[in-house]
């Protein structure tokens, strides 16, 4: 009698165990076809986990375009500054009002940058003589003669000198786009190269029928 109704117990037992595995299946298979709780609960955690880590993903190459193009940026911004009061062409003051606008929120951007990774943004008068030569920079002889230039001769010099600083500017972003991990700096990179390649093509053109 023991021994019989311990078998009952036995089948009992290994028909709710039975059970229980098929409802745990279904329950999987069921949960598959609709985004299951169990997944986006584990999805949900690795975002927050590498969410710092995504923050931090910047190297050497990232610190150094920040850091140079900053001030480069500002050189043009200061050199676009000086079109609206001496330039005679139309086509040149748009330009300028044009690279302005774009440069200027770069540098904030930039500038963002550098203070979350923890760096020093360059100072306003890091245009100084460290920047001089720096891929295209202006030495302060050519921005002072810019500067007691105008009409014909300012657009002539405004032109070449921006092509110039583009050039460098464009040298600049392949360096990031080939060496940095910052995926916003590299699509500023592409961004910069892009539009600058364009204004570099807009100032020949310009140049060649002035």
């Amino acid at each position: 009698m023991n021994t019989h109704r311990h078998r009952s117990l036995v089948r009992r037992g290994a028909a709710v165990a039975a059970a229980g595995t098929a409802a745990l299946v279904l329950a999987a298979c069921g949960s598959n076809g609709d985004s299951p709780a169990g997944h986006d609960g584990h999805a949900s955690k690795s975002p927050s986990a590498s969410a710092p880590a995504a923050q931090g993903q910047h190297n050497a190459a990232d610190v150094a375009f920040a850091k140079g193009m900053i001030p480069h940026h500002r050189q043009a911004v200061e050199m676009a500054d000086l079109a609206p009061s001496r330039a005679e062409s139309a086509e040149v003051k748009k330009l300028a009002e044009e690279i302005k606008k774009a440069q200027d929120p770069e540098i904030k951007t930039l500038s963002g940058w550098l203070t979350a990774w923890g760096e020093q943004v360059p100072a306003e008068d890091a245009t100084d003589h460290s920047a001089h030569g720096m891929a295209g920079m202006m030495t302060p002889e050519e921005m002072d003669k810019l500067k007691n230039s105008s009409g014909k001769a300012f657009d002539t010099a405004f032109m070449e000198l921006m092509i110039k600083h583009h050039e460098g500017a464009v040298a600049m972003a392949e360096t990031e786009k080939t060496g940095g991990a910052f995926p916003d700096a590299k699509e500023m990179a592409d961004a910069i190269i892009t539009s600058q390649t364009a204004e570099i093509t807009k100032m020949k053109d310009l140049l060649g029928k002035s």
